[in-house]
């Protein structure tokens, strides 16, 4: 079968519209609503006559796959996207949950994260139908629920995974349409600090959580300046961020208690788990729970990172399918994270993410977008993937 042949049965005007519906759909996330965004999705790719298998991983919340079936048993490829998108927030100029189309941009709330991509995917695979080629391994779409929090879409999805091998897997999270092969994780890590009250007037008849927890952020802003020694080409360093904290009683009352909440950004081969055991040995090794102050420490979300060799088939032949799209691309890596992770770690699958769309530039803001064009070439570098891959 002529590439091109396949190339020219990528249908724009269906992908404008499958992504609109998509977005049309809302799946705010937290709210535990990506039901009618996976409707959408089911109904398009039973349509299109692919083998579509939907399941709930909590009430509601369905994850789904969508597969072109191979000839053989030859290992497919596997594009995976998520159902859910952030909450609009405010500062929009258009209707967040209602698509419109402007200067060959498409808006709403997912355009860029990441309805464009499943759309992209799925009209990617029709193409691949419509054209009649034979591949001897499947293609199949997962698209999961919950990866903008706790990710439970994707670690019901790895636990429930057919035999079926896979020679790649590609995240159709929006790059820009760069080849990206390594990604950090990403890990929350809540730090619970109880202490004594007392009258503020006799501060050492108490002891302070709020004190302890102040303590504890010196220790991992001593331990981001320590990681900063040395950096990865593509991903820099792991990172802490202090989220969150809260704690005391009132302004004239020792601090019984206080809660700190980290999220700590993991390197490929970085365990959440046990960045979380040196952090609770080194509160002990500093004496900060000692004398009447006690620390819980707990990992609340883990996600982890991974990085495929740049020669690997899967991101070469990736990078040479966005060019030959009518795309430009790099290959690089991603301070985010996504789920590639679990499937690279939990499958052993090779991973990378190439999707549509700006992450620093759209995704999470308001009036996001993305290009209608851009759309198309991801569409026909999906389908020059599975093609060359398969």
């Amino acid at each position: 079968m002529d590439e091109t042949a396949v190339l020219d049965l990528v249908d724009e005007a269906e992908l404008v519209s499958l992504t609109r519906s998509l977005i049309d759909a809302g799946g705010e996330n937290p709210g535990g609503t990506e039901g009618q965004t996976v409707a959408v999705l089911e109904r398009a790719c039973q349509a299109l006559g692919f083998t579509v298998e939907t399941w709930e991983v909590a009430p509601g919340r369905p994850n789904l796959t969508a597969t072109l079936p191979g000839t053989g048993d030859a290992p497919g490829l596997m594009v995976l996207g998520h159902s859910d998108v952030v909450p609009a927030g405010d500062g929009w100029t258009r209707r967040p949950f209602e698509a419109s189309v402007s200067a060959g941009r498409i808006y709403g709330r997912g355009a860029t994260d990441m309805k464009g991509g499943l759309a992209s995917a799925v009209i990617a695979m029709a193409a691949l139908s419509r054209s009649g080629v034979q591949l001897p391994g499947p293609v199949q779409l997962a698209c999961t629920v919950d990866e903008e929090d706790l990710g439970i879409g994707i670690r019901d999805f790895v636990t429930r995974s057919s035999s079926h091998r896979f020679a790649g897997c590609v995240v159709a999270e929006p790059t820009d349409l760069e080849t990206v092969i390594a990604c950090r994780g990403a890990s929350y890590i809540e730090v619970r600090i109880i202490g004594r009250a007392a009258h503020s007037g006799r501060p050492a008849d108490g002891r302070n959580a709020i004190d302890a927890a102040a303590a504890i952020i010196d220790l991992v802003r001593a331990d981001q300046r320590s990681m900063l020694s040395s950096r990865d080409p593509l991903l820099g360093t792991g990172t802490w961020n202090t989220g969150l904290i809260e704690g005391g009683q009132g302004i004239s009352v020792v601090a019984p208690s206080a809660t700190v909440s980290f999220d700590r950004r993991l390197m490929p081969g970085e365990d959440a788990f046990e960045v979380a055991t040196w952090l609770r040995g080194a509160i002990s090794e500093a004496g900060i729970d000692s004398d009447g102050i006690t620390v819980d420490v707990e990992v609340t979300m883990a996600m982890p990172g991974f990085e495929t060799d740049r020669d690997h088939p899967l991101a070469a032949r990736a990078a040479t399918a966005v060019v030959d799209a009518g795309g430009a691309t790099t290959i690089t890596g991603w301070t985010a994270a996504c789920d590639g992770g679990f499937i690279d770690r939990d499958l052993g699958i090779p991973a990378i993410v190439l999707g549509p769309g700006g992450l620093n530039d759209q995704a999470h803001r308001p009036d996001e977008s993305v290009s209608i064009a851009e759309l198309v070439t991801a569409a026909k570098a999906y389908a020059l993937l599975a093609l060359r891959l398969l």
